[in-house]
């Protein structure tokens, strides 16, 4: 059965270990560096648990990323459900609970890429797929290795626990030691996927496996990036980044036992990197990101028609234009997730259900990192300079001496003081502000680097039929379909017509 926000917010008091600022955080529901964060997730829990949108998200108790998708409808259900959370949080939490749900049901709809002949991590991935759909659970993942030496892999680097691996094997499962970075939104879940989505050297094997556990695990320790919602003023100044802060943390498993149940892939480079992009798990995160990517996209253009009426300049052609831009990047942005929709494969035959297309799934990788940075721009022109020129604070507004100064200069006709600035803060921390800047790339890197999504992209693209269509043209014509006169690219046939 879905939890209430009160009872996701419990769960989360469990001793786990959480660094800030040299500090360690007692209960991240309190900490005014995360409690407003948390309080986020909670509604999205209350939303499914109980409210208008309960039949939406859920199905039969169950959240609707949890279940594995029979056809063309089950998709477009699970989607509905993905984009109401999106809006709850307008684009900005990303990596919400329905994401790795999502992934986790990917696991379930293949569980047969676990087996191999040494390690059987089959039936560990549907009953952890099992145990989160029953409880409710919020999982998050963290798969990438530290940034040291690039050059060289993971066993080649100059400490030998940078990147987790194994160190010991007991009866009742591993003992791992080291660490993974950007664990988004891990401070706010009930467990983690610790793993590698990138490919291994074939002398990497002590660091190829993949497995779960609980955030409060003894030697499990998150330690967190600078938090924005700590610096927040305000909800009033910081309206996003008060509220919207998912988080990323660095792992680090300081010899930290993993019973074996909790062991998806062990000891095997090809089944740890194949357990994402052989399983439907990547492109349901895609489905779920990309729903989320049109949602954001979404609220920053209704932010630029507020931001231009409010200067009076909405009906300027220019500015007519440039919001015409803007949606039609939001009409790009649903496109990819009906087209990847439409374009449907079945998983195992079938037996899996189905997933969202693979090629325009991987494609939307691409157009959102180019998306987001020239809507941005477009938005940041649209603004011009108000969002600079703004009170430090909003309660400015409420001062005997400053607040008539305020409410006098920082408005615009038919926009009273208080309600420009509180668009324009809006706007700022959207569009301005180290949340903003960490948005920005963030959306760029959300699918991983360039250099790999546009590679995979021409392996995994349908490279045959554009070939196949130019050699169809190629094969149409030749020189005994008439002479060519020097100079001219017209056949002695078309001369004479």
């Amino acid at each position: 059965m879905t939890r209430s926000g009160q009872e996701y917010l419990a769960s989360l008091r469990d001793g786990r270990e959480v660094w800030l600022d040299g500090e360690r955080v007692a209960d991240v529901t309190r900490h005014p560096a995360f409690r407003n964060t948390a309080a986020s997730i909670a509604r999205l829990y209350d939303l499914a648990h109980d409210s208008a949108h309960t039949a939406e998200l859920t199905e039969d108790g169950v959240h609707r990323a949890f279940l594995v998708p029979r056809d063309h409808a089950g998709l477009v259900a699970r989607r509905r459900a993905h984009k109401v959370w999106a809006e709850a949080g307008y684009g900005f939490l990303g990596r919400t609970p329905d994401c790795m749900a999502a992934g986790a049901t990917g696991f379930a709809a293949a569980p047969g890429v676990f087996t191999t002949g040494a390690f059987d991590g089959a039936d560990h991935a549907r009953a952890w797929h099992r145990r989160l759909a029953e409880g409710d659970l919020y999982a998050a993942f963290t798969l990438t290795n530290p940034q040291s030496d690039r050059t060289r892999p993971a066993s080649e680097q100059e400490e030998d626990d940078l990147v987790v691996r194994v160190v010991a094997e007991k009866d009742g499962g591993i003992v791992v030691r080291g660490a993974k970075t950007i664990g988004t939104a891990a401070v706010f879940a009930d467990e983690v996927v610790v793993g590698t989505i990138e490919p291994l050297a074939p002398q990497d094997v002590e660091h190829a496996l993949s497995f779960t556990l609980p955030l409060a695990t003894p030697g499990l320790t998150l330690v967190s990036r600078t938090s924005y919602e700590g610096r927040a003023r305000s909800v009033f100044d910081n309206p996003l980044s008060a509220r919207f802060d998912e988080n990323d943390a660095l792992l680090v498993c300081d010899d930290v036992f993993v019973p074996w149940e909790r062991v998806l892939t062990y000891r095997n480079t090809d089944t740890t990197f194949r357990m994402w992009w052989d399983t439907p798990a990547y492109v349901n995160f895609v489905h779920q990101g990309a729903t989320r990517f049109w949602t954001k996209l979404e609220f920053l253009t209704g932010l630029a028609i507020l931001l231009t009426r409010a200067n009076n300049t909405h009906e300027l052609p220019q500015v007519v234009q440039a919001i015409g831009r803007l949606m039609g990047r939001v009409a790009q942005a649903k496109a990819f997730v009906l087209a990847a929709e439409a374009s449907f494969e079945e998983v195992d035959g079938g037996r899996g259900g189905v997933r969202p297309g693979k090629e325009i799934s991987y494609a939307q990788r691409i157009v959102a990192g180019e998306l987001y940075p020239a809507a941005l721009q477009e938005i940041k022109l649209l603004a011009g300079g108000g969002v600079i020129q703004l009170p430090a604070s909003g309660a400015d507004l409420l001062h005997p001496e400053l607040g008539p100064l305020v409410r006098k200069y920082i408005r615009s006709p038919g926009h009273g003081a208080e309600e420009r600035i509180k668009l324009l803060k809006l706007a700022w921390d959207a569009l301005g502000s180290e949340f903003a800047a960490r948005h920005e790339q963030y959306e760029r890197f959300y699918h991983g680097a360039p250099h790999v999504y546009l590679t995979q992209q021409a392996w995994e693209g349908d490279t045959a039929s554009c070939e196949a269509l130019v050699r169809s043209c190629l094969a149409g014509y030749g020189l005994s379909e008439g002479t060519v006169r020097p100079g001219h690219g017209l056949s002695e046939e078309t001369v004479q017509r």
